[in-house]
């Protein structure tokens, strides 16, 4: 094979290092761990990134791809830092980050008639490889809120609307993907389900009807139950709720680091 010019393994005398260079957006098709133990299969939006001495002109872009097809293909929150551990031998670079973004789903029985059905929920890895290793969950959950207020002066009913927690946490034991969705519905005036016959909708709707919480309120419960965990390092939740009588949506965050 003919010998080809390495441009990118030229040296640069600019004298700036590049806090992180890689790729972004590449769709890739892997399994994702569940609790049970079961694998669920799905496609990733994946960004890889290393850090580039200050003399080095250019990365190896191709060597993203290689890493990734031979140790991406499966995800699991026991052990996420696989494939930055990897780019940081082959790419001989101090710090490496990924993060994968995919859909996850879970198979909910309704309330009463426990008809099954599947819920979406997108969730995202964020690792980070270098003299330790970091690694931030994410899930991203709809759920159902109730006004306190509208049903505090209403007659009849209260306004209520669907919204979307995102909850980021970092942990010193294991906390399943499940685990953190657990976490946010239960914070919730009630979770949502993909199939519900009369009988569920009556139970939801008075579930709701219930448990009544502002956005404050749902950030807040997230965070207690956060805390109490005892394994949970730091976490951040953030709520939106998409108001169903108000052209605006309502929002909410807290972010604690825990000794």
């Amino acid at each position: 094979m003919q010998d080809l010019i390495d441009t990118q393994n030229e040296k640069d005398d600019r004298n700036l290092p590049i806090d992180r260079v890689g790729i972004k957006s590449l769709k890739h098709p892997c399994g994702v761990v569940g609790r049970d133990g079961e694998i669920q299969h799905t496609v990733a939006d994946v960004s890889l990134a290393v850090n580039l001495p200050h003399d080095e002109r250019g990365t190896h872009m191709s060597r993203f791809v290689e890493v990734l097809n031979e140790h991406g293909n499966c995800l699991n929150v026991k052990e996420p830092g696989l494939v930055p551990r990897e780019l940081q031998r082959r790419l001989r670079a101090e710090t490496a980050w990924v993060t994968y973004q995919f859909p996850f789903f879970r198979s909910k029985r309704a309330p009463v008639t426990e008809k099954e059905g599947n819920l979406c929920y997108e969730v995202r890895f964020e690792i980070e490889a270098g003299e330790t290793e970091d690694f931030a969950l994410t899930v991203m959950v709809p759920v159902t809120t109730l006004c306190p207020c509208s049903k505090a002066i209403s007659e009849r009913g209260a306004h209520n609307q669907r919204g979307i927690v995102t909850y980021s946490i970092r942990s010193s034991q294991v906390i399943w993907i499940e685990d953190a969705i657990e976490i946010v519905e239960e914070s919730a005036s009630s979770e949502l389900y993909s199939l519900l016959k009369r009988p569920d909708e009556k139970a939801v709707t008075e579930r709701a009807y219930d448990h009544p919480v502002f956005v404050e309120d749902l950030v807040r419960n997230v965070a207690r139950r956060s805390e109490e965990q005892g394994s949970i390092s730091w976490y951040r939740v953030e709520a939106e709720n998409f108001e169903s009588i108000h052209n605006h949506s309502a929002y909410a965050e807290i972010e604690n680091e825990l000794g």
